[in-house]
């Protein structure tokens, strides 16, 4: 008879043949509901008011709880286990003479398996250790579990520290089964509850502002609002082409030109881009648009809501991100970015032809290609030399014309436009415009991007007609926002990888 474990077909067939057993028995495996009144944390929370004082077990206030079974210490007649549900873990000590022979005997000590799902019924005590414990008078079991659960192992090395064996911690493998990775590393929910929480907060703050949550269309006819390639898709009954939408920036400053001041969506959006730490090709992001508000003033309205999330969420407007402290405390620096530019590379690009400017490219060794524009080339340099080493939330403002497409003309700069990029941590997290709301300078700015596919640029633009004859119906003068959700939820989570934000994140097929 061999020592080793049984492989993991092995243990799938022993609890299908436990699994025939129990319904052979007349046990349901999968029943079909069962009533909570607590949860294991709401119970260790208010554990002075169910605790039973005296001897009396008939005037202890009883619980239901279900979850998953996490450890079993069978000692004969009575046994203690583990029960983890989505607050957290609780023990349970469970008795045969409590919750009857067959069900003990049967189900419980020979049935039951580490990671089953069971209901419990009892009243709260302390053991001599004082550990907050269920004493369960009804015990059921609610979902018979097929795989067994990747549980780590602890074992004390020989200088008396433990040592974890046998951890989820392969990160392909945890992104691939999300809900392996949730049941057996309850930090993960953290993470997830805490990026619903940074949500909710920026909806609480838009809202207070009394601005309206609205729904875009995700299938589009023409996709636009950013410098990306889209996904294609096809509708049959209509028999046309459809893309899944980029940006839903040419919809919601519709609804301006349609007499809203201030609209904003939480939207999933879709670019056909490659994958990284900080790229996933489906993501969130909210985006806002207010009449007769400029970028000026969304600068400061965008570090107040942010401040905001990260006092709702930590306390304070510093937050811990890998070895870095980042402090979101408002006022944020301004930079314009050819100034940024020249500090870190030395060349001024201001007013720099597309020639001179793609010779400083070479110089400076980016990797160029013949159908990179001059905005193309300048956000490379900008993205190599610049953007790693803001590190602290910064405002880099005042963009070339050529990459900004939809963003009002300077009033001051010639050349440039009204446009600002939030970034912190290295990365941008935030875009936003003075929005072009001329509708002649618009369908030249599309013209543009047009003769840039043409040259071979397959992120730049199509021309939306249908939004230049709403821009003929008069926007006022407009502000516009982007919040990119999951490079947001990175630095306040702290979390090293997009993946890490994204439930179920885009992977290579197994």
């Amino acid at each position: 008879m061999s020592n080793q474990e049984p492989s993991l077909s092995e243990q799938h067939e022993i609890r299908l043949e436990k699994l025939e057993k129990l319904r052979n028995s007349g046990v349901n495996p999968y029943p079909y509901e069962f009533d909570i009144t607590h949860l294991s944390k709401d119970i260790l929370d208010q554990e002075n008011e169910l605790i039973t004082t005296g001897d009396s077990q008939n005037s202890a206030k009883r619980v239901s709880v279900a979850g998953r079974v996490m450890t079993r210490r069978i000692m004969g007649k009575a046994s203690f286990f583990n029960l983890q549900d989505s607050s957290g873990t609780i023990q349970v000590y469970i008795r045969r003479d409590d919750v009857g022979v067959d069900e003990y005997n049967t189900v419980f000590k020979k049935m039951v398996d580490i990671g089953d799902i069971v209901g419990i019924k009892g009243f709260v005590f302390k053991t001599r250790t004082g550990e907050t414990t269920i004493h369960a008078e009804e015990f059921q079991l609610l979902s018979k579990t097929l795989r067994p659960i990747p549980l780590p192992k602890e074992v004390e090395g020989k200088d008396g520290e433990k040592v974890v064996y046998d951890a989820f911690s392969d990160k392909e493998l945890r992104y691939r089964q999300r809900y392996v990775d949730l049941i057996v590393n309850p930090h993960v929910r953290e993470v997830f509850r805490k990026r619903t929480h940074m949500v909710q907060s920026m909806r609480n703050f838009l809202n207070e502002h009394g601005y309206l949550e609205v729904e875009t269309p995700v299938l589009q006819p023409i996709y636009g609002g950013a410098a990306a390639k889209p996904f294609v898709t096809h509708h049959n009954a209509l028999d046309m082409r459809l893309y899944l939408r980029i940006a839903n920036e040419l919809y919601l400053k519709r609804l301006i030109v349609g007499g809203f001041d201030g609209v904003y969506e939480f939207s999933k959006d879709f670019r056909n881009e490659g994958l990284s730490r900080f790229h996933n090709p489906e993501f969130t992001q909210v985006e806002l648009y207010v009449a007769y508000k400029d970028y000026r003033w969304m600068m400061e309205f965008t570090e107040k809501m942010i401040e905001y999330v990260a006092k709702t969420l930590h306390g304070s407007t510093k937050v811990t991100v890998g070895d870095k402290e980042i402090d979101f405390k408002t006022p944020w620096k301004r930079i314009p970015m050819f100034e940024a530019i020249k500090q870190e590379t030395g060349y001024d690009l201001y007013q720099k032809s597309e020639d001179e400017v793609r010779e400083i490219a070479k110089i400076l060794h980016i990797e160029i290609e013949p159908s990179m524009g001059k905005g193309k080339l300048i956000d490379e340099i900008f993205g190599e030399y610049v953007e790693p080493k803001l590190i602290q939330p910064v405002f880099i403002t005042d963009y070339p014309i050529e990459m900004s497409p939809l963003a009002k003309k300077h009033r001051e700069k010639e050349g440039l436009v009204e446009r600002f990029e939030a970034i912190c941590n290295g990365k941008e997290i935030a875009n936003a415009f003075s929005e072009l709301n001329d509708p002649i300078d618009q369908r030249e700015r599309f013209e543009e991007q047009l003769r840039l596919r043409e040259e071979g640029d397959e992120e730049a633009m199509e021309i939306d007609e249908d939004f230049i004859r709403a821009l003929e119906y008069g926007m006022p003068p407009t502000a516009g926002l982007g919040v990119g959700i999951d490079r947001l939820a990175m630095i306040m989570t702290n979390s090293e990888s997009i993946r890490d934000v994204l439930f179920f994140p885009q992977m290579r097929p197994e």
